[in-house]
C-alpha cells in the first residue's frame, strides 16, 4: 500500500478526536486543544464515554454515536482499545487514522493492521506526535506550538525532532507544508510520505529525519521519483555502531551499515547531512534559496577577516568564488574607497555609510557572473545595523520569477538582531555564521551534481559482454549439489572468465612440492603458488600464498614451508591442493578491489577501493548499490582516495579506467543473474594502461536465501523480458528500453513527424531537453516500463522502431499508457505488437487497469483501444476535446 486514501490523512473533511479529555497533561487533551483551538475549518468530533462536554463542545460515549464516519481517527487511548477501535472505523468508512498510543504489543499492533487492511484504513504510527498540515489549518498532535504555512514538508520518524524543529522553524519565521512525525511506521511510512509530497504541489522541499528502512526497494523507488522532482535532504541516525544499537532499540528496526545507506541517498539523488545543525541550515536555504543554481559565490562584506574566513571555508567546501570581470571591477572602483580589496571576497571597508553597501550590492546583482552573493555585516558605531538592512532589503528582496542570489550572515547579537529580524521578514536567507553560510551553498550545490551524475548517459551495451550465464550456473549448481558454499579459486576465476573479466591462468595441482615445480615448470618463473582448500578462506592469513617464486628450489622450498605453516596454523583444514599461476608483474600497476556483500537492508551492495593484503588496514573504500552502469562505475570510482593515483602522475600514466569501470558493471551484471553469489571478493584486481586483470578470486554461495534481481534494492535491467520475433520477414527485438538507448530513442523521436507527437503528448515539439530525454530512457522497472521494438538499420546498427510505454501509480492500481511508432510504420500492426506486450507484463505484475486520455480525432488510437477491448469512461473529469479510456487487466 503506498498513497491510498492518504487524501483522507492530510485533508480530512471531519476528524473525531478518540480520547479527547480535559485531564491535565494527558496527549487526548492537547491534541483536542490542538485542533478545537486552531484554524481547522472541517467537523470535529470528541469521543470520551467519561464526559457528555468539553468546554461548550459535546462529546459522544463510541464511535457508532458519531453523526457519520469521519475521514480522520486521532486515537489516544490504551493500546488494548486500539485494534477494536480501528474495526470498528474501517466498518463505518473511515480511511485514515494516527495512532498516537505508545506502548503497543506486537500482537496489538498486527491486529491493528490486520483490521486496517480489510478496510483499506491508513495507520500514521503508533507511538507517534501526529501531523500538522499548516496550510489545511490542522495540527493533529500533541505538539507544543502550531507551523507556519511553507513549501518544505519535514517527516521524521523521532517525535522529539519533530517538536525541536518546529520550535526552532518559529523563531526563524520559516513555514512547512507539512510536519510527519512517523513513529513506529507501522503502515505509512518513508516511501508512502514520498510518494505523497512528490505529488503535492504545496511541497516544493522534503526533509527527512530517519533511523531506519523497512522497505527498501519502495523506499528507493519514491526517492527517487521525489528527488527527480524536487530536493529531498535526509539526516541519518545511526553512523556509529553504538548509534545503531540505539536506533534498533528506538525503532525496532535494523538499521543497517551506515555506509550503504550513504550509497542509497547518492543512488536515489537525495542528499545526506549529519548533524541536526545541518538539518537545520537545509530548512533554511530550502525554504528562501532553493531555486538558486549557482556555482560561484561572490563575498561581499564590511570587514576582512570575516571575508577571509568565509573564502577559508568556501575553499574547504570546494564552492569555487567567482573571479570579478574587468567591467564589475571598474564600477566597484567607482563607488568604493581606493583601498577596497579589489577582488573576491569584495571587501568594502568597515568605515563604509549605509549608500556604498547599497552601490556595491547593485554592482553585484547587475552581473550574472558574480554568482550567488554571500553578503557578511559586523556592526560599528559608523552606522546602526538596522539602517543598512532597510537600505538592503529593496534591493535583496526576491522578485518573482527570479532565483534568489543573496544569503546574508550578520555577525553577532544584540547589535545586528533587528537587522537579522528585517532580513527574515523579507524572506531572505540568513545565516549566523559565515561558515554556516558557506555550508548551505554547498549543499544545494552537492544536490544538483547529484541529479547530474545520475542522468549521465551510459555508452551503448556491447552485446558481447554479458555473461555466459549457462556456464556460471553450472559452476555454482555443482558446488550446492556437493554441500559446498565456498567455490574454489579455479572455480571462482572462471565465474570471472565467463564474465568476460580478465584473469590469470590459473592451474590446479596435488599438494605436492614436486607437482608445483611441474606446474611451474610449464607456466614459466616466476610463479605464484596458493594453498587451496574450502577450510581456508583468507589464504594470507595462515601462509597460504607465496609470491615471486623465481625458480625450481624456489617453488620446492615454498611448498614445503606453506604445508607445514598450514598444518600447524590450521590443522584441522582439508587440503585439495596447491594452485599456480604466473606471477603477474605490470609496469604502473595499482592494487584494486572489487567485492560484494549483502546488507541486511538493502540488499546486494558493490564495494570498490584499494586492494592488496592490507585492505583492511588502509580502509580506502566506498560502496555502491547494483545495478551499475559506466557512469554509476565512474562516480563509485571517483569517492575513493586511489582514485587519484588511477588517473596518473609525473612520469606514471593513467590506468585503463574504461577496463575498471567494465568489470564494476560485469560484477553488477553477476549478482542480477546468480542470485546464489552471497559474497564475491576480487582482491587483487590488478590496473595499469594496459588493462585490468583478477589475480584473486573469492566467491561465497547461499542457497538458503538467494540474493540476486529479487532482492536488489533498485530492480535491474529485467533482461527475461527480451524476446525476438520475426516480423514482416526481419527479425524484430522487442525488449525493455535502457538508459543506453539515449541516443538511438534521440533519433526515433527526431524522425517522427509532428502531427504524430501531437497524438502522444497534445502538443507539437520538435527538440527535447537532455534532462526529458534522460527520464524517458532511465527509467523505474519497479513502478514503469517501457517495450521498445528494434530491427537493424540500413547501418546494421539496432533502429528503434516503436515503444510503448506505462507509468504505474504507486498502489499498482492504474498504469497511465502510450504507444507511438514510426510515422512510416503506422497501420502495420507493430502499436498493437507492442501494446500486446506491454499489456502482458503489467497483467504479470498485477496491475489492475491500463488507462488513458486520447484526443477525439486520434482515429488510429482510438480503433486499437476498441479492437483490444478498451471502454470509454464517460463521467470523467478528462480535458476538453479528450477520451478517457481504460482496460481492466486483472
Amino acid at each position: 500500500m503506498s498513497i491510498r486514501n492518504l487524501d483522507s490523512l492530510f485533508a480530512p473533511a471531519s476528524i473525531a478526536v478518540f480520547g479527547a479529555s480535559q485531564r491535565v497533561g494527558s496527549v487526548g487533551t492537547t491534541v483536542w486543544h490542538n485542533l478545537s483551538s486552531g484554524n481547522y475549518q472541517g467537523a470535529l468530533y470528541a469521543v470520551n464515554p467519561k464526559h457528555r462536554k468539553l468546554g461548550a463542545h459535546p462529546v459522544v460515549a463510541k464511535a457508532a454515536d458519531l453523526p457519520g464516519a469521519p475521514d480522520l481517527a486521532v486515537i489516544c487511548t490504551p493500546p488494548a482499545s486500539v485494534p477494536g477501535l480501528i474495526e470498528t472505523l474501517g466498518r463505518l468508512g473511515t480511511r485514515a487514522a494516527v495512532v498516537m498510543t505508545a506502548g503497543m504489543s506486537d500482537p496489538q499492533k498486527q491486529a491493528m493492521l490486520d483490521a486496517a487492511r480489510r478496510h483499506l484504513l491508513r495507520i500514521l504510527g503508533p507511538n507517534c506526535i501526529g501531523l500538522l498540515a499548516p496550510h489545511q489549518g490542522l495540527n493533529a498532535s500533541f505538539s507544543h506550538i502550531d507551523a507556519q504555512p511553507g513549501e518544505v514538508a519535514f517527516v521524521s520518524q523521532s517525535g522529539a525532532l519533530v517538536t525541536a524543529m518546529l520550535d526552532w522553524a518559529q523563531g526563524r519565521g520559516i513555514g512547512f507544508s507539512y510536519f510527519v512525525s512517523l513513529g513506529e511506521h507501522a503502515d505509512v511510512d518513508f516511501g508512502d510520505m514520498l510518494d505523497y509530497l512528490a505529488s503535492d504541489a504545496r511541497t516544493r522541499a522534503i526533509l527527512l529525519y530517519a533511523e531506519s528502512i523497512d522497505s527498501p526497494r519502495k523506499f528507493m523507488s519514491a526517492a527517487r521519483a521525489a528527488a527527480r522532482n524536487k530536493p529531498v535532504i535526509v539526516v541519518k541516525a545511526g553512523r556509529s555502531a553504538q548509534g545503531q544499537l540505539a536506533a534498533a532499540s528506538h525503532t525496532g528496526a535494523l538499521a543497517g551499515s551506515d555506509m550503504v545507506f550513504e550509497a542509497a541517498i547518492a543512488r536515489a539523488g537525495m542528499l545526506r547531512v549529519n548533524t541536526l545543525q545541518e538539518l537545520f541550515l537545509a530548512a533554511e536555504t530550502l525554504s528562501r534559496f532553493r531555486t538558486n543554481t549557482s556555482d560561484t559565490m561572490t563575498i561581499l562584506t564590511n570587514g576582512g577577516g570575516a571575508g577571509v574566513m568565509a573564502a577559508d571555508a568556501a575553499a574547504f567546501a570546494g564552492v569555487r568564488l567567482a573571479e570579478l570581470s574587468d567591467s564589475t571591477r571598474q564600477k566597484l572602483d567607482a563607488v568604493l574607497p581606493a583601498n577596497w580589496s579589489h577582488g573576491n571576497p569584495v571587501d568594502i571597508i568597515g568605515d563604509a555609510p549605509v549608500s556604498r553597501y547599497e552601490q556595491a550590492l547593485k554592482v553585484l546583482k547587475d552581473d550574472p557572473g558574480s554568482g550567488a552573493v554571500l553578503f557578511i555585516h559586523a556592526p560599528t558605531a559608523i552606522v546602526p545595523s538596522a539602517d543598512i538592512a532597510r537600505a538592503l532589503v529593496p534591493l535583496a528582496r526576491h522578485q518573482p520569477g527570479v532565483p534568489p542570489r543573496l544569503m546574508s550572515c550578520w555577525l553577532g547579537d544584540k547589535a545586528v538582531m533587528q537587522a537579522r529580524q528585517l532580513f527574515q521578514d523579507a524572506d531572505i536567507a540568513n545565516f549566523d555564521t559565515p561558515e554556516q553560510a558557506v555550508s548551505a551553498f554547498s549543499m544545494l550545490r552537492r544536490y544538483r551534481r547529484n541529479q547530474a551524475e545520475l542522468m549521465e548517459a551510459p555508452p551503448a551495451l556491447l552485446a558481447d559482454l554479458r555473461p555466459d550465464t549457462a556456464t556460471i550456473r553450472a559452476l555454482v549448481l555443482d558446488a550446492l549439489a556437493s554441500g559446498r558454499e565456498l567455490l574454489t579459486e579455479p572455480e571462482a576465476k572462471a565465474v570471472l572468465e565467463a564474465c568476460h573479466i580478465p584473469v590469470v591462468p590459473t592451474r590446479r595441482i596435488p599438494a605436492t612440492a614436486a607437482a608445483a615445480v611441474k606446474a611451474a615448470l610449464t607456466i614459466g618463473f616466476p610463479v605464484v603458488l596458493k594453498i587451496l582448500s574450502d577450510d581456508i578462506s583468507h589464504k594470507s592469513d595462515v601462509g597460504g600464498v607465496a609470491l615471486n617464486l623465481r625458480d625450481e628450489t624456489d617453488v620446492r622450498a615454498a611448498a614445503k614451508t606453506m604445508l607445514a605453516r598450514v598444518k600447524r596454523q590450521q590443522p584441522t583444514a582439508r587440503l585439495q591442493g596447491f594452485t599456480v599461476q604466473a606471477m603477474v608483474q605490470r609496469l604502473h600497476a595499482q592494487e584494486l578491489i572489487v567485492g560484494s556483500t549483502i546488507d541486511p537492508v538493502f540488499g546486494p551492495v558493490i564495494l570498490f577501493g584499494q586492494g592488496g593484503t592490507a585492505v583492511e588496514v588502509t580502509a580506502d573504500r566506498a560502496i555502491a548499490l547494483p545495478p551499475l552502469n559506466v557512469p554509476l562505475a565512474k562516480a563509485l570510482v571517483s569517492r575513493t582516495r586511489v582514485a587519484r593515483l588511477l588517473g596518473g602522475w609525473r612520469d606514471t600514466p593513467a590506468v585503463d579506467q574504461a577496463a575498471l569501470h567494465q568489470v564494476l558493471v560485469a560484477v553488477s551484471q553477476l549478482l542480477a543473474e546468480v542470485p546464489e553469489i552471497a559474497e564475491l571478493d576480487i582482491n587483487p584486481l590488478i590496473v595499469n594502461f594496459e588493462g585490468a586483470m583478477a589475480l584473486d578470486a573469492r566467491i561465497r554461495l547461499s542457497a538458503a536465501t538467494p540474493a540476486g534481481a529479487s532482492n536488489f534494492a533498485i530492480r535491474p535491467y529485467p533482461v527475461q523480458l527480451e524476446e525476438t520475433i520475426r516480423w514482416q520477414g526481419r527479425d524484430l527485438l522487442l525488449r525493455p528500453i535502457r538508459p543506453e538507448d539515449e541516443a538511438s530513442h534521440l533519433d526515433f523521436l527526431q524522425q517522427l513527424d509532428p502531427e504524430d507527437v501531437r497524438m502522444r503528448v497534445f502538443y507539437t515539439r520538435r527538440s527535447i531537453e537532455r534532462s526529458e530525454l534522460a527520464r524517458l530512457v532511465q527509467i523505474d522497472y519497479a513502478r514503469e516500463m517501457a517495450f521498445v521494438a528494434q530491427a537493424p538499420g540500413p547501418d546494421g546498427e539496432p533502429q528503434t522502431l516503436g515503444v510503448a510505454r506505462a507509468m504505474v501509480d504507486p498502489d499498482n492500481v492504474d498504469a497511465e499508457f502510450g504507444v507511438i511508432v514510426r510515422s512510416e510504420l503506422k497501420g502495420t500492426g507493430l502499436g498493437r505488437l507492442l501494446m500486446e506486450k506491454l499489456v502482458a507484463y503489467l497483467r504479470a505484475q498485477g496491475t489492475k487497469r491500463l488507462v488513458a486520455t486520447v484526443l477525439d480525432y486520434n482515429e488510429r488510437m482510438l480503433k486499437l483501444a476498441k479492437d483490444m477491448g478498451f471502454q470509454e469512461e464517460p463521467g470523467h473529469k478528462n480535458g476538453e476535446g479528450t477520451k478517457f479510456i481504460f482496460l481492466p487487466i486483472t
